[in-house]
């Protein structure tokens, strides 16, 4: 078994000596310099540590990460990553992902990794649209977006990753982007989660959709649009933290969250509960499923940890199975391999043509 003790590491210790080759801008560089500066706050070990990655332009990243990496093939690396953990348990495996292949031809492979509850942390890259390949709408791509293959404007309804995610059966889901301060944070909350730790990444693709996020996720004055969630605090946003989400509001026809303006305190303070505003659970799945379906624009991107409710994962419950099935017995090869129907062949067989 492996040592699991945390270890002191820097940023420098998770670098390799491969040059980055994505295209000058690209949202993928924050990312890999957030994930370094997450790996030493958690006190990884690069002996222990493995990234493991599909096809697309986030799946470069096994190659900038000082550890173990396996750039597997398309949509692919949940099952490579199912298979080092039941090989391996005591890994610490990341999945690096995107919304085409995460979302299109990996769909299912993500839907299982996540129902079955292995122990890895999932990060899909989301720029709504296929970059690899040279600009072609893709899951996640909104109505009307413009590209080679929809030169008039794409005609598929996008899929959100976090509602497929909960929908799948996931036990954490978060969400954060390229370029925030606040995604080491989010990372550190999905590393110490135990099972499938999913993470939404909104990433700027600089050539092929430029500033699709702008209006919440640009460098600056976008504050206002993000509403970050925090287990056990108001649902605030704003630079004043003047807007608030409204507790769940029943009336006769349904059953929605608001928004509501929130006066301040006579010392400063935003008086939230004045204002009737939601206090935020991550054990609360129904509420996770409407922060991550509520429509931008009438309402603020909703980041952080949305969902936080562990659960025993599926590498533990093999584990118990087989110490079940092996309890009280002895190995035996010899046994096991004459177990049922079996029969011998000698000389004298073949020589009658018995083995014709």
């Amino acid at each position: 078994m492996n040592d699991m003790t945390p270890i002191e590491t820097t940023l420098k210790d998770w670098e390799t000596d491969q040059e980055v080759r994505w295209c000058p801008g690209c949202g993928d560089y924050a990312i890999l310099k957030a994930v370094q500066r997450t790996l030493p706050m958690i006190g990884a070990d690069p002996k222990n540590t493995v990234f493991v990655s599909g096809i697309g332009c986030s799946s470069r990243f096994p190659y900038y990460v000082e550890s173990y990496g396996f750039h597997t093939i398309h949509g692919r690396a949940p099952t490579f990553a199912t298979g080092m953990k039941l090989a391996n348990p005591e890994l610490d495996v990341w999945l690096v992902t995107g919304d085409g292949d995460g979302m299109s031809i990996g769909g299912n492979h993500t839907m299982h990794v996540l129902r079955r509850n292995l122990d890895c942390q999932i990060m899909l890259f989301n720029n709504e649209i296929y970059g690899l390949t040279k600009g072609q709408f893709s899951p996640t791509s909104r109505l009307g977006t413009p590209s080679p293959s929809s030169p008039l404007g794409s005609f598929d309804r996008p899929a959100s990753p976090c509602a497929f995610a909960l929908g799948s059966g996931a036990r954490f889901v978060a969400r954060g982007f390229d370029v925030s301060k606040k995604l080491p944070e989010v990372l550190k909350a999905a590393h110490a989660h135990k099972g499938a730790a999913f993470i939404e990444i909104f990433q700027n693709c600089i050539v092929y959709n430029k500033d699709v996020f702008h209006d919440f996720a640009a460098p600056k004055g976008a504050e206002d649009q993000q509403l970050w969630c925090v287990d056990g605090e108001p649902l605030l946003f704003g630079s004043e933290k003047s807007g608030g989400i409204k507790g769940l509001s029943l009336d006769c026809e349904t059953l929605a969250l608001k928004v509501v303006d929130v006066a301040l305190k006579e010392d400063g303070t935003p008086d939230w509960q004045a204002a009737g505003v939601a206090v935020h659970n991550v054990r609360n799945r129904g509420l996770a499923h409407m922060l991550v379906e509520l429509p931008f624009g009438p309402f603020p991107m909703a980041l952080g940890v949305l969902y936080d409710d562990p659960r025993p994962t599926f590498e533990a419950a093999i584990a118990e199975e087989r110490e079940k099935a092996s309890a009280g017995k002895v190995a035996d090869l010899g046994k096991l391999l004459a177990k049922g129907q079996t029969w011998t062949v000698t000389e004298k067989d073949a020589d009658h043509g018995l083995m014709d």
